[in-house]
């Protein structure tokens, strides 16, 4: 069974059932040990607030909130790791951005004042509420693992809790999915393993199942190391 290490979180019961349902073996990871990847098949990158915009070169923004030094710096050296070694790694809101960081990439610090015309992309209760939909780019490997709940080959609807997104991608990895408004919603690495990095929640639909597959075909490629 493959081990699954899961980032702390406020919300962490949904990661863990998740991962379990997926045949996975779940073990929350703690803040207070060093990052490692020793006696890990694969790492799940969860939510939370920001990351601090100078890892990415950046000035905070007004509507940029307080940053977690110690979360940051541990999320990082560790997603880091990941990419380094091709460990199997997916990654849910903040992680998606920590992924992004820890490649070189960037990001946008406040949709709502730096995005035109943008959605609404905070949706905070209930958890599973259906906010927008997103584009899910063909031949991705996330149109791949999500080919069953597509509707007409690239529609998903999702849940949304982020006020920052992705700018510009890290090198290696390419845009999958975007929301109607441009923002973009998923990145992968295709010269991965498996890593695919997500900006809603689908942990949040582990009693439903409408995202079991990703979460199914992560172990499946953690189990494979």
């Amino acid at each position: 069974m493959a081990v699954i290490g899961i980032t702390p979180s406020n919300r962490l019961t949904d990661y863990v059932e998740s991962v379990r349902r997926a045949g996975g073996d779940p073990r929350v990871l703690t803040l207070d040990a060093p990052p490692t990847l020793d006696g890990l098949d694969g790492v799940l990158f969860t939510g939370g607030g920001d990351v601090d915009p100078a890892h990415y070169g950046d000035t905070r923004h007004p509507k940029t909130n307080e940053p977690d030094p110690t979360r940051d710096a541990y999320e990082l050296a560790l997603a880091k790791l990941a990419l380094a070694s091709n460990t199997p790694l997916l990654a849910v809101c903040r992680g998606l951005q920590v992924v992004n960081v820890a490649g070189g990439g960037t990001l946008t610090q406040d949709i709502p004042a730096q995005v035109n015309q943008a959605l609404g992309h905070q949706v905070d209760s209930p958890p599973f509420a259906i906010a927008h939909e997103v584009w899910v780019s063909p031949g991705s490997a996330l149109a791949h693992v999500m080919q069953e709940e597509l509707v007409d080959g690239e529609v998903l609807q999702v849940n949304s809790r982020h006020h920052q997104a992705v700018d510009k991608a890290a090198e290696g990895f390419t845009v999958s999915a975007t929301a109607p408004d441009g923002v973009i919603e998923a990145i992968e690495r295709p010269d991965s393993r498996f890593c695919i990095a997500v900006q809603w929640h689908p942990e949040n639909f582990w009693r439903t199942g409408e995202f079991r597959s990703l979460f199914e075909e992560f172990v499946k490629a953690a189990e494979s190391q």
